[in-house]
């Protein structure tokens, strides 16, 4: 591809008001609302006071705004101005300003946040209702919970301290801000949102954790589980109110518990004859012994946990164990194996290696972790808590939705990045015209995934579907 050296004399002018940039949001934001996303927000958020007279009007009109932005790949307050650009306008009714936006946000308090909460929660069970995300939520679910530190700088965010976070492997202390988030997902469907909760930097990562829990296995039986629902954390929620937690919402539990002198004598109870190999999916075999070319072996011991609470829980405690390598990176010769002990504990009725696996799957979460991060939470654009824990519950929003629209769109889709999904469904060029008074979109000949994209439309513009309220 070469460039005429005639465009060097050419001059661009921004002056077609018929051009939009991001037609794709035509049928993603036809799905919100077919999910009642507007419905939901105006029967649940309610802003009674307010700092400016103005700043809580419409409610749904101005917090679809938001997730329309962050859809077509906002990440801060003034990118929101994509959605004013070109023909937008033409397209869809009640489009705001970023200040107006950023001012709306500033009125949230964290009762209002509960309120959005709510509306994310009911908005994906409508998204499953309409685009059959989630498939196969009624034989078996995984709800996966974690949290993630999000760096912020200066002194005038509030809530920003200093808290822990993994960087290449080390621990290191950042300044920034802490969101905690449950996942759900399925066998077949990718992970989506079920909640998402902000908290200071330097919180506990298990902090809240029992409670969003619970909110997240409701979420999945309102959506459709009505099989087996199995809840998988690492070491900051093995405690008690967590599994208490599943034990009365009737679902299934996977935890890392930490190491204590209890669980330390329970693996060493281990017979050493009861260690079995473990064939994780992609390990591969030495061509000449046919063993796996790994040293990961795993047992199970029954064990009772948190005996210093009213309601121990006894189960099972599933360790998997590693030799430890330290000693020959250093020239140590070997006289017996050392072994690293990993132990988590479950009420999986898998068999034991199986249980190891699915119990390791938790680290799909990271996956969503990702497609936020290179989204709509690369910043938290206000100096306001509030306003940004009600923009970290925007960007869930638009994750779930996006999710939906791939679903919607084909099976490769239905499990592709978020930055995927923007730029072969969201940020598709058009030029809007009106022949006979009906609205036409042009778009690009021969682009890529027209197909798909054509999917998509029909998907979502069913005969009960009307077309997008022109302005």
């Amino acid at each position: 591809m070469k460039l005429p050296y005639g465009w060097s004399r050419a001059r661009p002018v921004f002056d077609d008001p018929n051009l939009v940039s991001c037609a794709g949001l035509v049928p993603v934001m036809a799905l919100a609302e077919r999910a009642g996303l507007s419905e939901l927000v105006s029967s649940r958020v309610a802003i009674r006071t307010t700092t400016v007279r103005s700043a809580a009007v419409n409610p749904a009109g101005k917090l679809t705004s938001i997730v329309a932005g962050m859809a077509a790949g906002a990440d801060c307050i003034d990118d929101l101005d994509v959605i004013r650009s070109g023909g937008m306008r033409r397209l869809f009714g009640g489009v705001y300003a970023p200040a107006t936006l950023g001012q709306f946000l500033r009125e949230f308090t964290h009762g209002h946040c509960m309120q959005l909460a709510s509306v994310a929660r009911a908005h994906l069970v409508g998204l499953v209702q309409a685009s059959g995300l989630l498939p196969g939520i009624e034989d078996q679910v995984f709800i996966d919970i974690d949290s993630l530190l999000r760096p912020v700088y200066g002194h005038a965010k509030q809530g920003g301290s200093f808290g822990h976070t993994k960087i290449a492997g080390r621990q290191v202390l950042r300044r920034g801000l802490s969101p905690l988030a449950t996942t759900i997902s399925t066998t077949q469907g990718a992970p989506v949102v079920a909640g998402i909760r902000l908290r200071a930097g330097r919180a506990a990562s298990g902090k809240g954790a029992a409670s969003m829990v619970a909110e997240a296995i409701a979420t999945a039986r309102v959506a459709g589980a009505s099989g087996e629902i199995l809840v998988r954390g690492d070491s900051a929620y093995g405690n008690h109110a967590v599994v208490a937690a599943c034990v009365k919402a009737g679902a299934r539990f996977s935890v890392v518990l930490t190491k204590n002198p209890a669980v330390t004598a329970a693996i060493a109870s281990i017979p050493d004859d009861a260690w079995t190999p473990v064939h994780y999916p992609g390990a591969v075999t030495d061509p000449d012994t046919g063993e796996l070319i790994s040293d990961a072996e795993v047992a199970e011991t029954e064990f009772t946990a948190f005996t210093s609470t009213k309601h121990p829980v006894t189960a099972r405690l599933v360790v998997r164990r590693v030799r430890d390598r330290a000693h020959d990176q250093a020239g140590d010769q070997e006289l017996f194996p050392v072994w690293r002990h990993h132990p988590f504990f479950t009420n999986n009725t898998e068999p034991t290696a199986d249980a190891d696996i699915t119990h390791r799957r938790h680290a799909i979460i990271e996956t969503v972790f990702a497609d936020l991060i290179d989204g709509p939470l690369a910043h938290l654009p206000s100096g306001q808590f509030a306003a940004n824990s009600a923009w970290a519950i925007c960007a869930a929003i638009t994750h779930n939705l996006l999710r939906a629209a791939g679903t919607l769109t084909s099976p490769r889709h239905a499990t592709a990045r978020g930055a995927t999904l923007r730029r072969h469904i969201v940020t598709v060029p058009d030029r809007i015209a009106r022949p006979q008074r009906r609205p036409v979109l042009h778009l690009p000949e021969h682009w890529p995934w027209a197909e798909q994209w054509n999917t998509l439309w029909h998907n979502v513009f069913r005969p009960a579907t009307g077309p997008p309220r022109v302005a």
